[in-house]
């Protein structure tokens, strides 16, 4: 038997439409799009780093002063540092000291090698009070015969096997004054070697050494 049917009437409430939690959906292209340009954004910040790392302009290394000129220079001994220049001079080097007492003495011995010839360098920087007695103490050893301050191997601080006597006639000197300091220079060949021109280049880029005897 069927049964009755049932219609609504005007006050009979008809059946509610089922509502989806958490408000609106997005609609699905919506959704990519947004999901699209955050993978985009990332892969220009990503990308924009990668070319600054590979087009940062390197930044050049300082060279110390040694290994920074026509030879390179190794460190043998030293700096030694005093400020009695008249105990660690000779001659009249040392009558001159013992009127015109120095500021500060600093000492150091440099080997260098070129053409398969090694030379020993000896480099004296001089602080004197002024600039006056700066170029007195230069005229004065630019002299033969006046004396010098003694190097390293001299005065029996450095041991060096088969050193040359840097302070004898045959080696080669240099110097030059920048305001109340005087650089002096003297060096020479090991095992006797001969080469006069060369040894002077040797002596002259030597002068720039007495910046690491300022530290």
């Amino acid at each position: 038997m069927v049964g009755a049917q049932f219609s609504p009437g005007a006050d009979d409430t008809a059946p509610l439409q089922r509502v989806h939690a958490g408000g609106p959906q997005t609609k699905p292209a919506v959704s990519y799009l947004l999901k699209g340009a955050g993978l985009v954004g990332v892969a220009v910040v990503a990308g924009l780093l990668w070319w600054l790392i590979r087009h940062e302009t390197p930044q050049p290394v300082a060279q110390p002063p040694a290994q920074n000129g026509e030879f390179a220079f190794t460190i043998a001994t030293g700096p030694q540092v005093s400020t009695n220049c008249e105990e660690n001079s000779y001659n009249q080097t040392k009558t001159f000291f013992a009127g015109n007492p120095c500021k500060r003495l600093s000492r150091a011995l440099y080997t260098t090698n070129s053409a398969g010839a090694k030379a020993l360098v000896s480099v004296v920087l001089v602080t004197m009070p002024d600039a006056a007695s700066a170029k007195q103490l230069k005229a004065l050893t630019d002299q033969d015969g006046t004396g010098n301050v003694n190097d390293l191997v001299k005065d029996g601080t450095a041991k060096i096997d088969g050193a040359p006597k840097v302070y004898k006639a045959q080696a080669q000197y240099d110097s030059r004054v920048t305001g109340s300091d005087v650089t002096i220079v003297m060096t020479d060949f090991f095992a006797n070697h001969q080469d006069k021109a060369l040894l002077k280049r040797i002596a002259l880029d030597a002068l720039r050494l007495s910046d690491e005897l300022r530290q």
